[in-house]
């Protein structure tokens, strides 16, 4: 959801809005979208429980709630509130995809490739989702199925620098130098941090 530029107006008009009317889940959670907008973390937690406790098939709110889990560290409870949003919601691609990147930095690699591939079915614009995706694959040792995940990415996104970072590495693993170097040169023209091991294995080929 994007915040208006006058984020204190638009907090004073859902706070108005709870106080009219309690018991309306998507006020509680618009307020803590506000709320959040100012980093105003534990307000914004008390909202989306509020909202959670009006409307229990909010999923956006569980997708929220995990996401102030995982700024504060708790991968656990991420996790457990990305699995609450896709019981509610069975075709919440956010809920699925926040949950295979959980999986992947666990190094659960099929756990994290299940729930990607769900991700990206339900919503085939996901390019973050394609991307972690592809890394998935690429742990898993699927070269090919990697790369068509990053130009799926790229086809969204033609200038998103993660997914040219990724075929680097995938061309690399398949030997085709060419193609790596263009790849990498265009992950460093976007301003992306390529590992040096990696330029420099393009660089020697």
């Amino acid at each position: 959801m994007t915040l208006p530029k006058d984020v204190n107006e638009y907090i004073q008009r859902y706070e108005a809005a709870v106080a009219q009317n309690p018991e309306c889940g998507n006020s509680h959670y618009n307020l803590a979208v506000g709320y959040m907008g100012q980093r105003r973390t534990e307000d914004a937690e008390r909202e989306l429980m509020a909202a959670i406790e009006c409307s229990p098939n909010l999923a956006e709110a569980y997708v929220l709630l995990g996401g102030i889990r995982l700024n504060q560290g708790d991968l656990d409870g991420c996790l457990e509130f990305n699995r609450k949003a896709i019981k509610m919601r069975p075709g919440f691609s956010e809920g699925y995809g926040n949950i295979g990147f959980i999986e992947l930095q666990r190094g659960n690699v099929d756990e994290a490739i299940e729930n990607l591939e769900r991700a990206t079915y339900f919503n085939f614009r996901y390019i973050q989702a394609f991307a972690n995706l592809a890394n998935a694959y690429l742990m898993k040792g699927m070269v090919d199925q990697a790369i068509e995940a990053n130009h799926k990415a790229l086809k969204l996104a033609p200038d998103f620098a993660p997914a040219h970072n990724n075929l680097t590495i995938a061309y690399l693993e398949k030997g085709d130098y060419a193609l790596a170097a263009e790849h990498c040169d265009r992950a460093v023209a976007l301003g992306y941090d390529v590992a040096p091991e990696i330029r420099g294995e393009v660089d020697a080929n």
